[in-house]
Formats: C-alpha cells, structure tokens, sequence
C-alpha cells in the first residue's frame, strides 16, 4: 500500500456475545463497565419480506442487523453507499446441512439451502432488505477478513470519493465441523465510512500496512473473544473509537503484515 487511507466513521453498529448494541457496549469499551458475555440475541429481519425473512439464518440476521444500525446511526440512506461484506465463513448452518445431505444416500439439495449457502447470500438479502441498487464487494481472507474488508472497503471511499457500508460478521458452525473451526459464538460490526467529515462524525482514520504486531485487549474476556472470532479482530478499533480520544491501533492481518489505524476524533465523539 504505497499510500495511506484515510475515511471518515459516521455510524457504527455492532452485535455479539454481551453486546447488544453500539451504545449498550460503549461503557464496556471505554472501561467503565465489566464486560459480562451473554448469549447474542440475533434481531429478527423485519426489513425482509416475510418468506425470505424465515429462510435467513443466524449468520444473516446479524448481518443486516448491524448494518441497518450503522447506517442509521450515521443517518444514510442505504441507496447512497455501497458496501462490502466480508466474513471468515459466512453461513455454517447451511454448510452443514449441505454436507449432512451429500453424505447421505439422498444427494437431492434443497435450492433454498443452496442459494443460503453461497458466500454472497447476506449482501444478496441486504439488496432486498435496504433496496439498495449500489454496487456490493463480498469477500472472505479467512481470520484477515476484518482486515481485507476494510482495506476494500477504504479504498473504495478513496476511489470513489463516496460512502461505503463495511459489514464483517462471523457466526458458529455446528458439529462436527465445529471441531475443526470452533466460533464460540456470532459476532458482527459494521462502520459507515464517508470521504468527508460531517456533524455525525465519529472519528477520522488513517490506515497504512506495518509489521508491528497486532495490539491486544487488557481485559482478559475481551481479549479472548478478539482471538476466537476473526470479526472481533476489530475490537481494539472499537475500543479506541469508544475513547474518544486520538489514538493508534495495530489490527490483525495477513502475518506477517498488519493493520495500523491512526484515530482522530470527530464532532460527535
């Protein structure tokens, strides 16, 4: 990366295991609360038209959840941005249930579990979700997909001179393939991200590649959950964001590279 990236944050949204939403985590983030781990309630989809809304699962539901919430915060239409989605895995349940039906004597698969196990299903139920017709970059870097979606995901605001909706989520797999990708629970964070500063801005960004190592959480719960599940590898992003204060963060990526963010706080911080 030849030069650095630099992007505005207008709205975040956020869900996992003791974080409801963006606002309930802030004293959590900034220190002043003990973070206790509570099983994720996932929002259910009213966006979506009711036939699509019973087919989506966990994975989805947390995606549009912290995307709808993001954008709201940073009060922006969907049709205005594009977005990048990005996840280590996607949809483990109906990965599972695929390969339960290949192993069988029946190899007959369902299109709806097909067409909900493709990587691209969340920003495919967000077009229906948001009618947004603007353009979305799916990708996956496997426990860098925090990291890559938002190099994408800067860069496309540098290219563009417009907003981007960033989405990065992770939810667990079933057994037996959770033997061998354990996920202890779903986890999702979206930034809405603007080429320039308004009165709803949180922070400004500055990204580059380093080799310094990514920074780790002092609280050893948060810590752990950073570790386990690549989309809370931006939780030191999240923590700095909830300080309010100028900061420099170093964020996992593809070893031996990281992420360095520089943060200055915006009018809303």
């Amino acid at each position: 990366m030849a030069a650095r990236l630099s992007v505005w944050i207008e709205g975040v949204g956020l869900l996992g295991p003791g974080f409801e939403d963006w606002a309930g985590a802030l004293p959590v983030l900034d220190g002043s609360s003990p973070y206790v781990a509570r099983p994720l309630s996932a929002p259910v989809p009213a966006s979506l038209p009711p036939a699509e809304r019973r087919r989506v699962g966990l994975s989805v539901k947390v995606a549009l959840g912290v995307a709808h919430a993001a954008l709201a915060a940073a009060d922006t239409p969907a049709a205005a941005v594009a977005s990048v989605f990005t996840s280590s895995g996607a949809d483990g349940d109906n990965c599972d249930a695929i390969c339960q039906v290949l192993a069988s004597d029946d190899r007959h698969i369902s299109p709806t579990r097909f067409h909900n196990s493709v990587h691209n299903a969340a920003a495919g139920y967000w077009g229906i979700a948001s009618g947004a017709m603007t353009p979305a970059s799916v990708l996956c870097a496997y426990d860098a997909s925090f990291g890559a979606g938002l190099i994408e995901a800067l860069t496309l605001v540098a290219n563009d001179g417009a907003g981007v909706l960033l989405v990065a989520y992770d939810a667990p797999y079933p057994e037996p393939l959770n033997a061998a990708r354990p996920l202890p629970a779903a986890f999702g964070v979206a930034l809405a991200l603007a080429p320039q500063p308004s009165e709803r801005s949180l922070a400004r960004i500055e990204l580059e590649l380093t080799d310094a190592p990514a920074d780790m959480l002092a609280d050893p719960a948060l810590e752990a959950l950073r570790r386990a599940i690549p989309a809370a590898r931006s939780l030191p992003l999240l923590q700095a964001l909830a300080a309010r204060r100028r900061a420099r963060v170093v964020l996992d990526y593809l070893a031996p590279l990281s992420l360095a963010l520089s943060l200055e706080p915006g009018p809303r911080a």
